[in-house]
């Protein structure tokens, strides 16, 4: 069967309700063309979600297999009036805290969300200046985020190191909307009283 994709849409990038719709149709009805761009357009985002969670690369890529075979299996209970992404990440971040709790090693978030800042940066080329500022500020800020209990960590990594809405943050967790923005705010705001601190102001 011909996969059919819209004109200039590349497979990676995000695609409307009807694209959608149509993707998880495919998928459940085992077109393995459909499959392979399901997977393709979120691999690395899951992969990236794993990494900030359990701090391993090989550890995220089997979670990351892990999580598209059980979203493959378990396509046809997805709800289309929800996120399809934050579904992915429910499933994704279920299976990164199943394996914390056999590995119960919480300490490598820490490493974990560096490797992610790394991996983002290494795709861009800030100048040698700016490159010294933004280490220093960075080992600062992991440092301090890596204070914050579990609940309050998680929401800053899916808010501003995957770009989730509040609404599908709220999904992932299965946390009211109020309760992730009382997170944001505490978050925040202990950060940025750290980092005041460590910069002597």
């Amino acid at each position: 069967m011909k996969v059919f994709i819209p004109t200039g849409v590349n497979h990676v990038e995000r695609m409307n309700a009807a694209e959608t719709a149509w993707l998880v149709h495919e998928c459940i009805a085992g077109n393995n063309d459909a499959i392979e761009i399901f997977v393709r357009r979120h691999e690395v985002d899951v992969f990236r979600l794993a990494l900030s969670i359990v701090g391993d690369h090989a550890e995220a890529d089997e979670i990351t297999q892990e999580t598209f075979l059980s979203a493959l299996r378990s396509l046809h209970s997805y709800q289309e009036k929800n996120s399809l992404k934050a579904w992915l990440y429910t499933i994704a971040l279920n299976h990164s805290r199943s394996h914390l709790r056999k590995r119960k090693i919480l300490e490598r978030l820490r490493s974990a969300v560096t490797t992610v800042f790394q991996f983002e940066q290494s795709h861009k080329q800030p100048s040698p200046e700016n490159a010294i500022i933004l280490n220093e500020t960075e080992s600062a800020l992991w440092a301090e985020l890596n204070k914050l209990d579990e609940s309050h960590r998680t929401v800053v990594i899916l808010r501003y190191f995957h770009e989730l809405s509040i609404s599908e943050i709220s999904e992932v967790l299965s946390v009211h909307e109020g309760t992730i923005h009382s997170r944001l705010h505490y978050a925040r705001k202990r950060l940025k009283s750290q980092l005041k601190e460590l910069h002597g102001e």
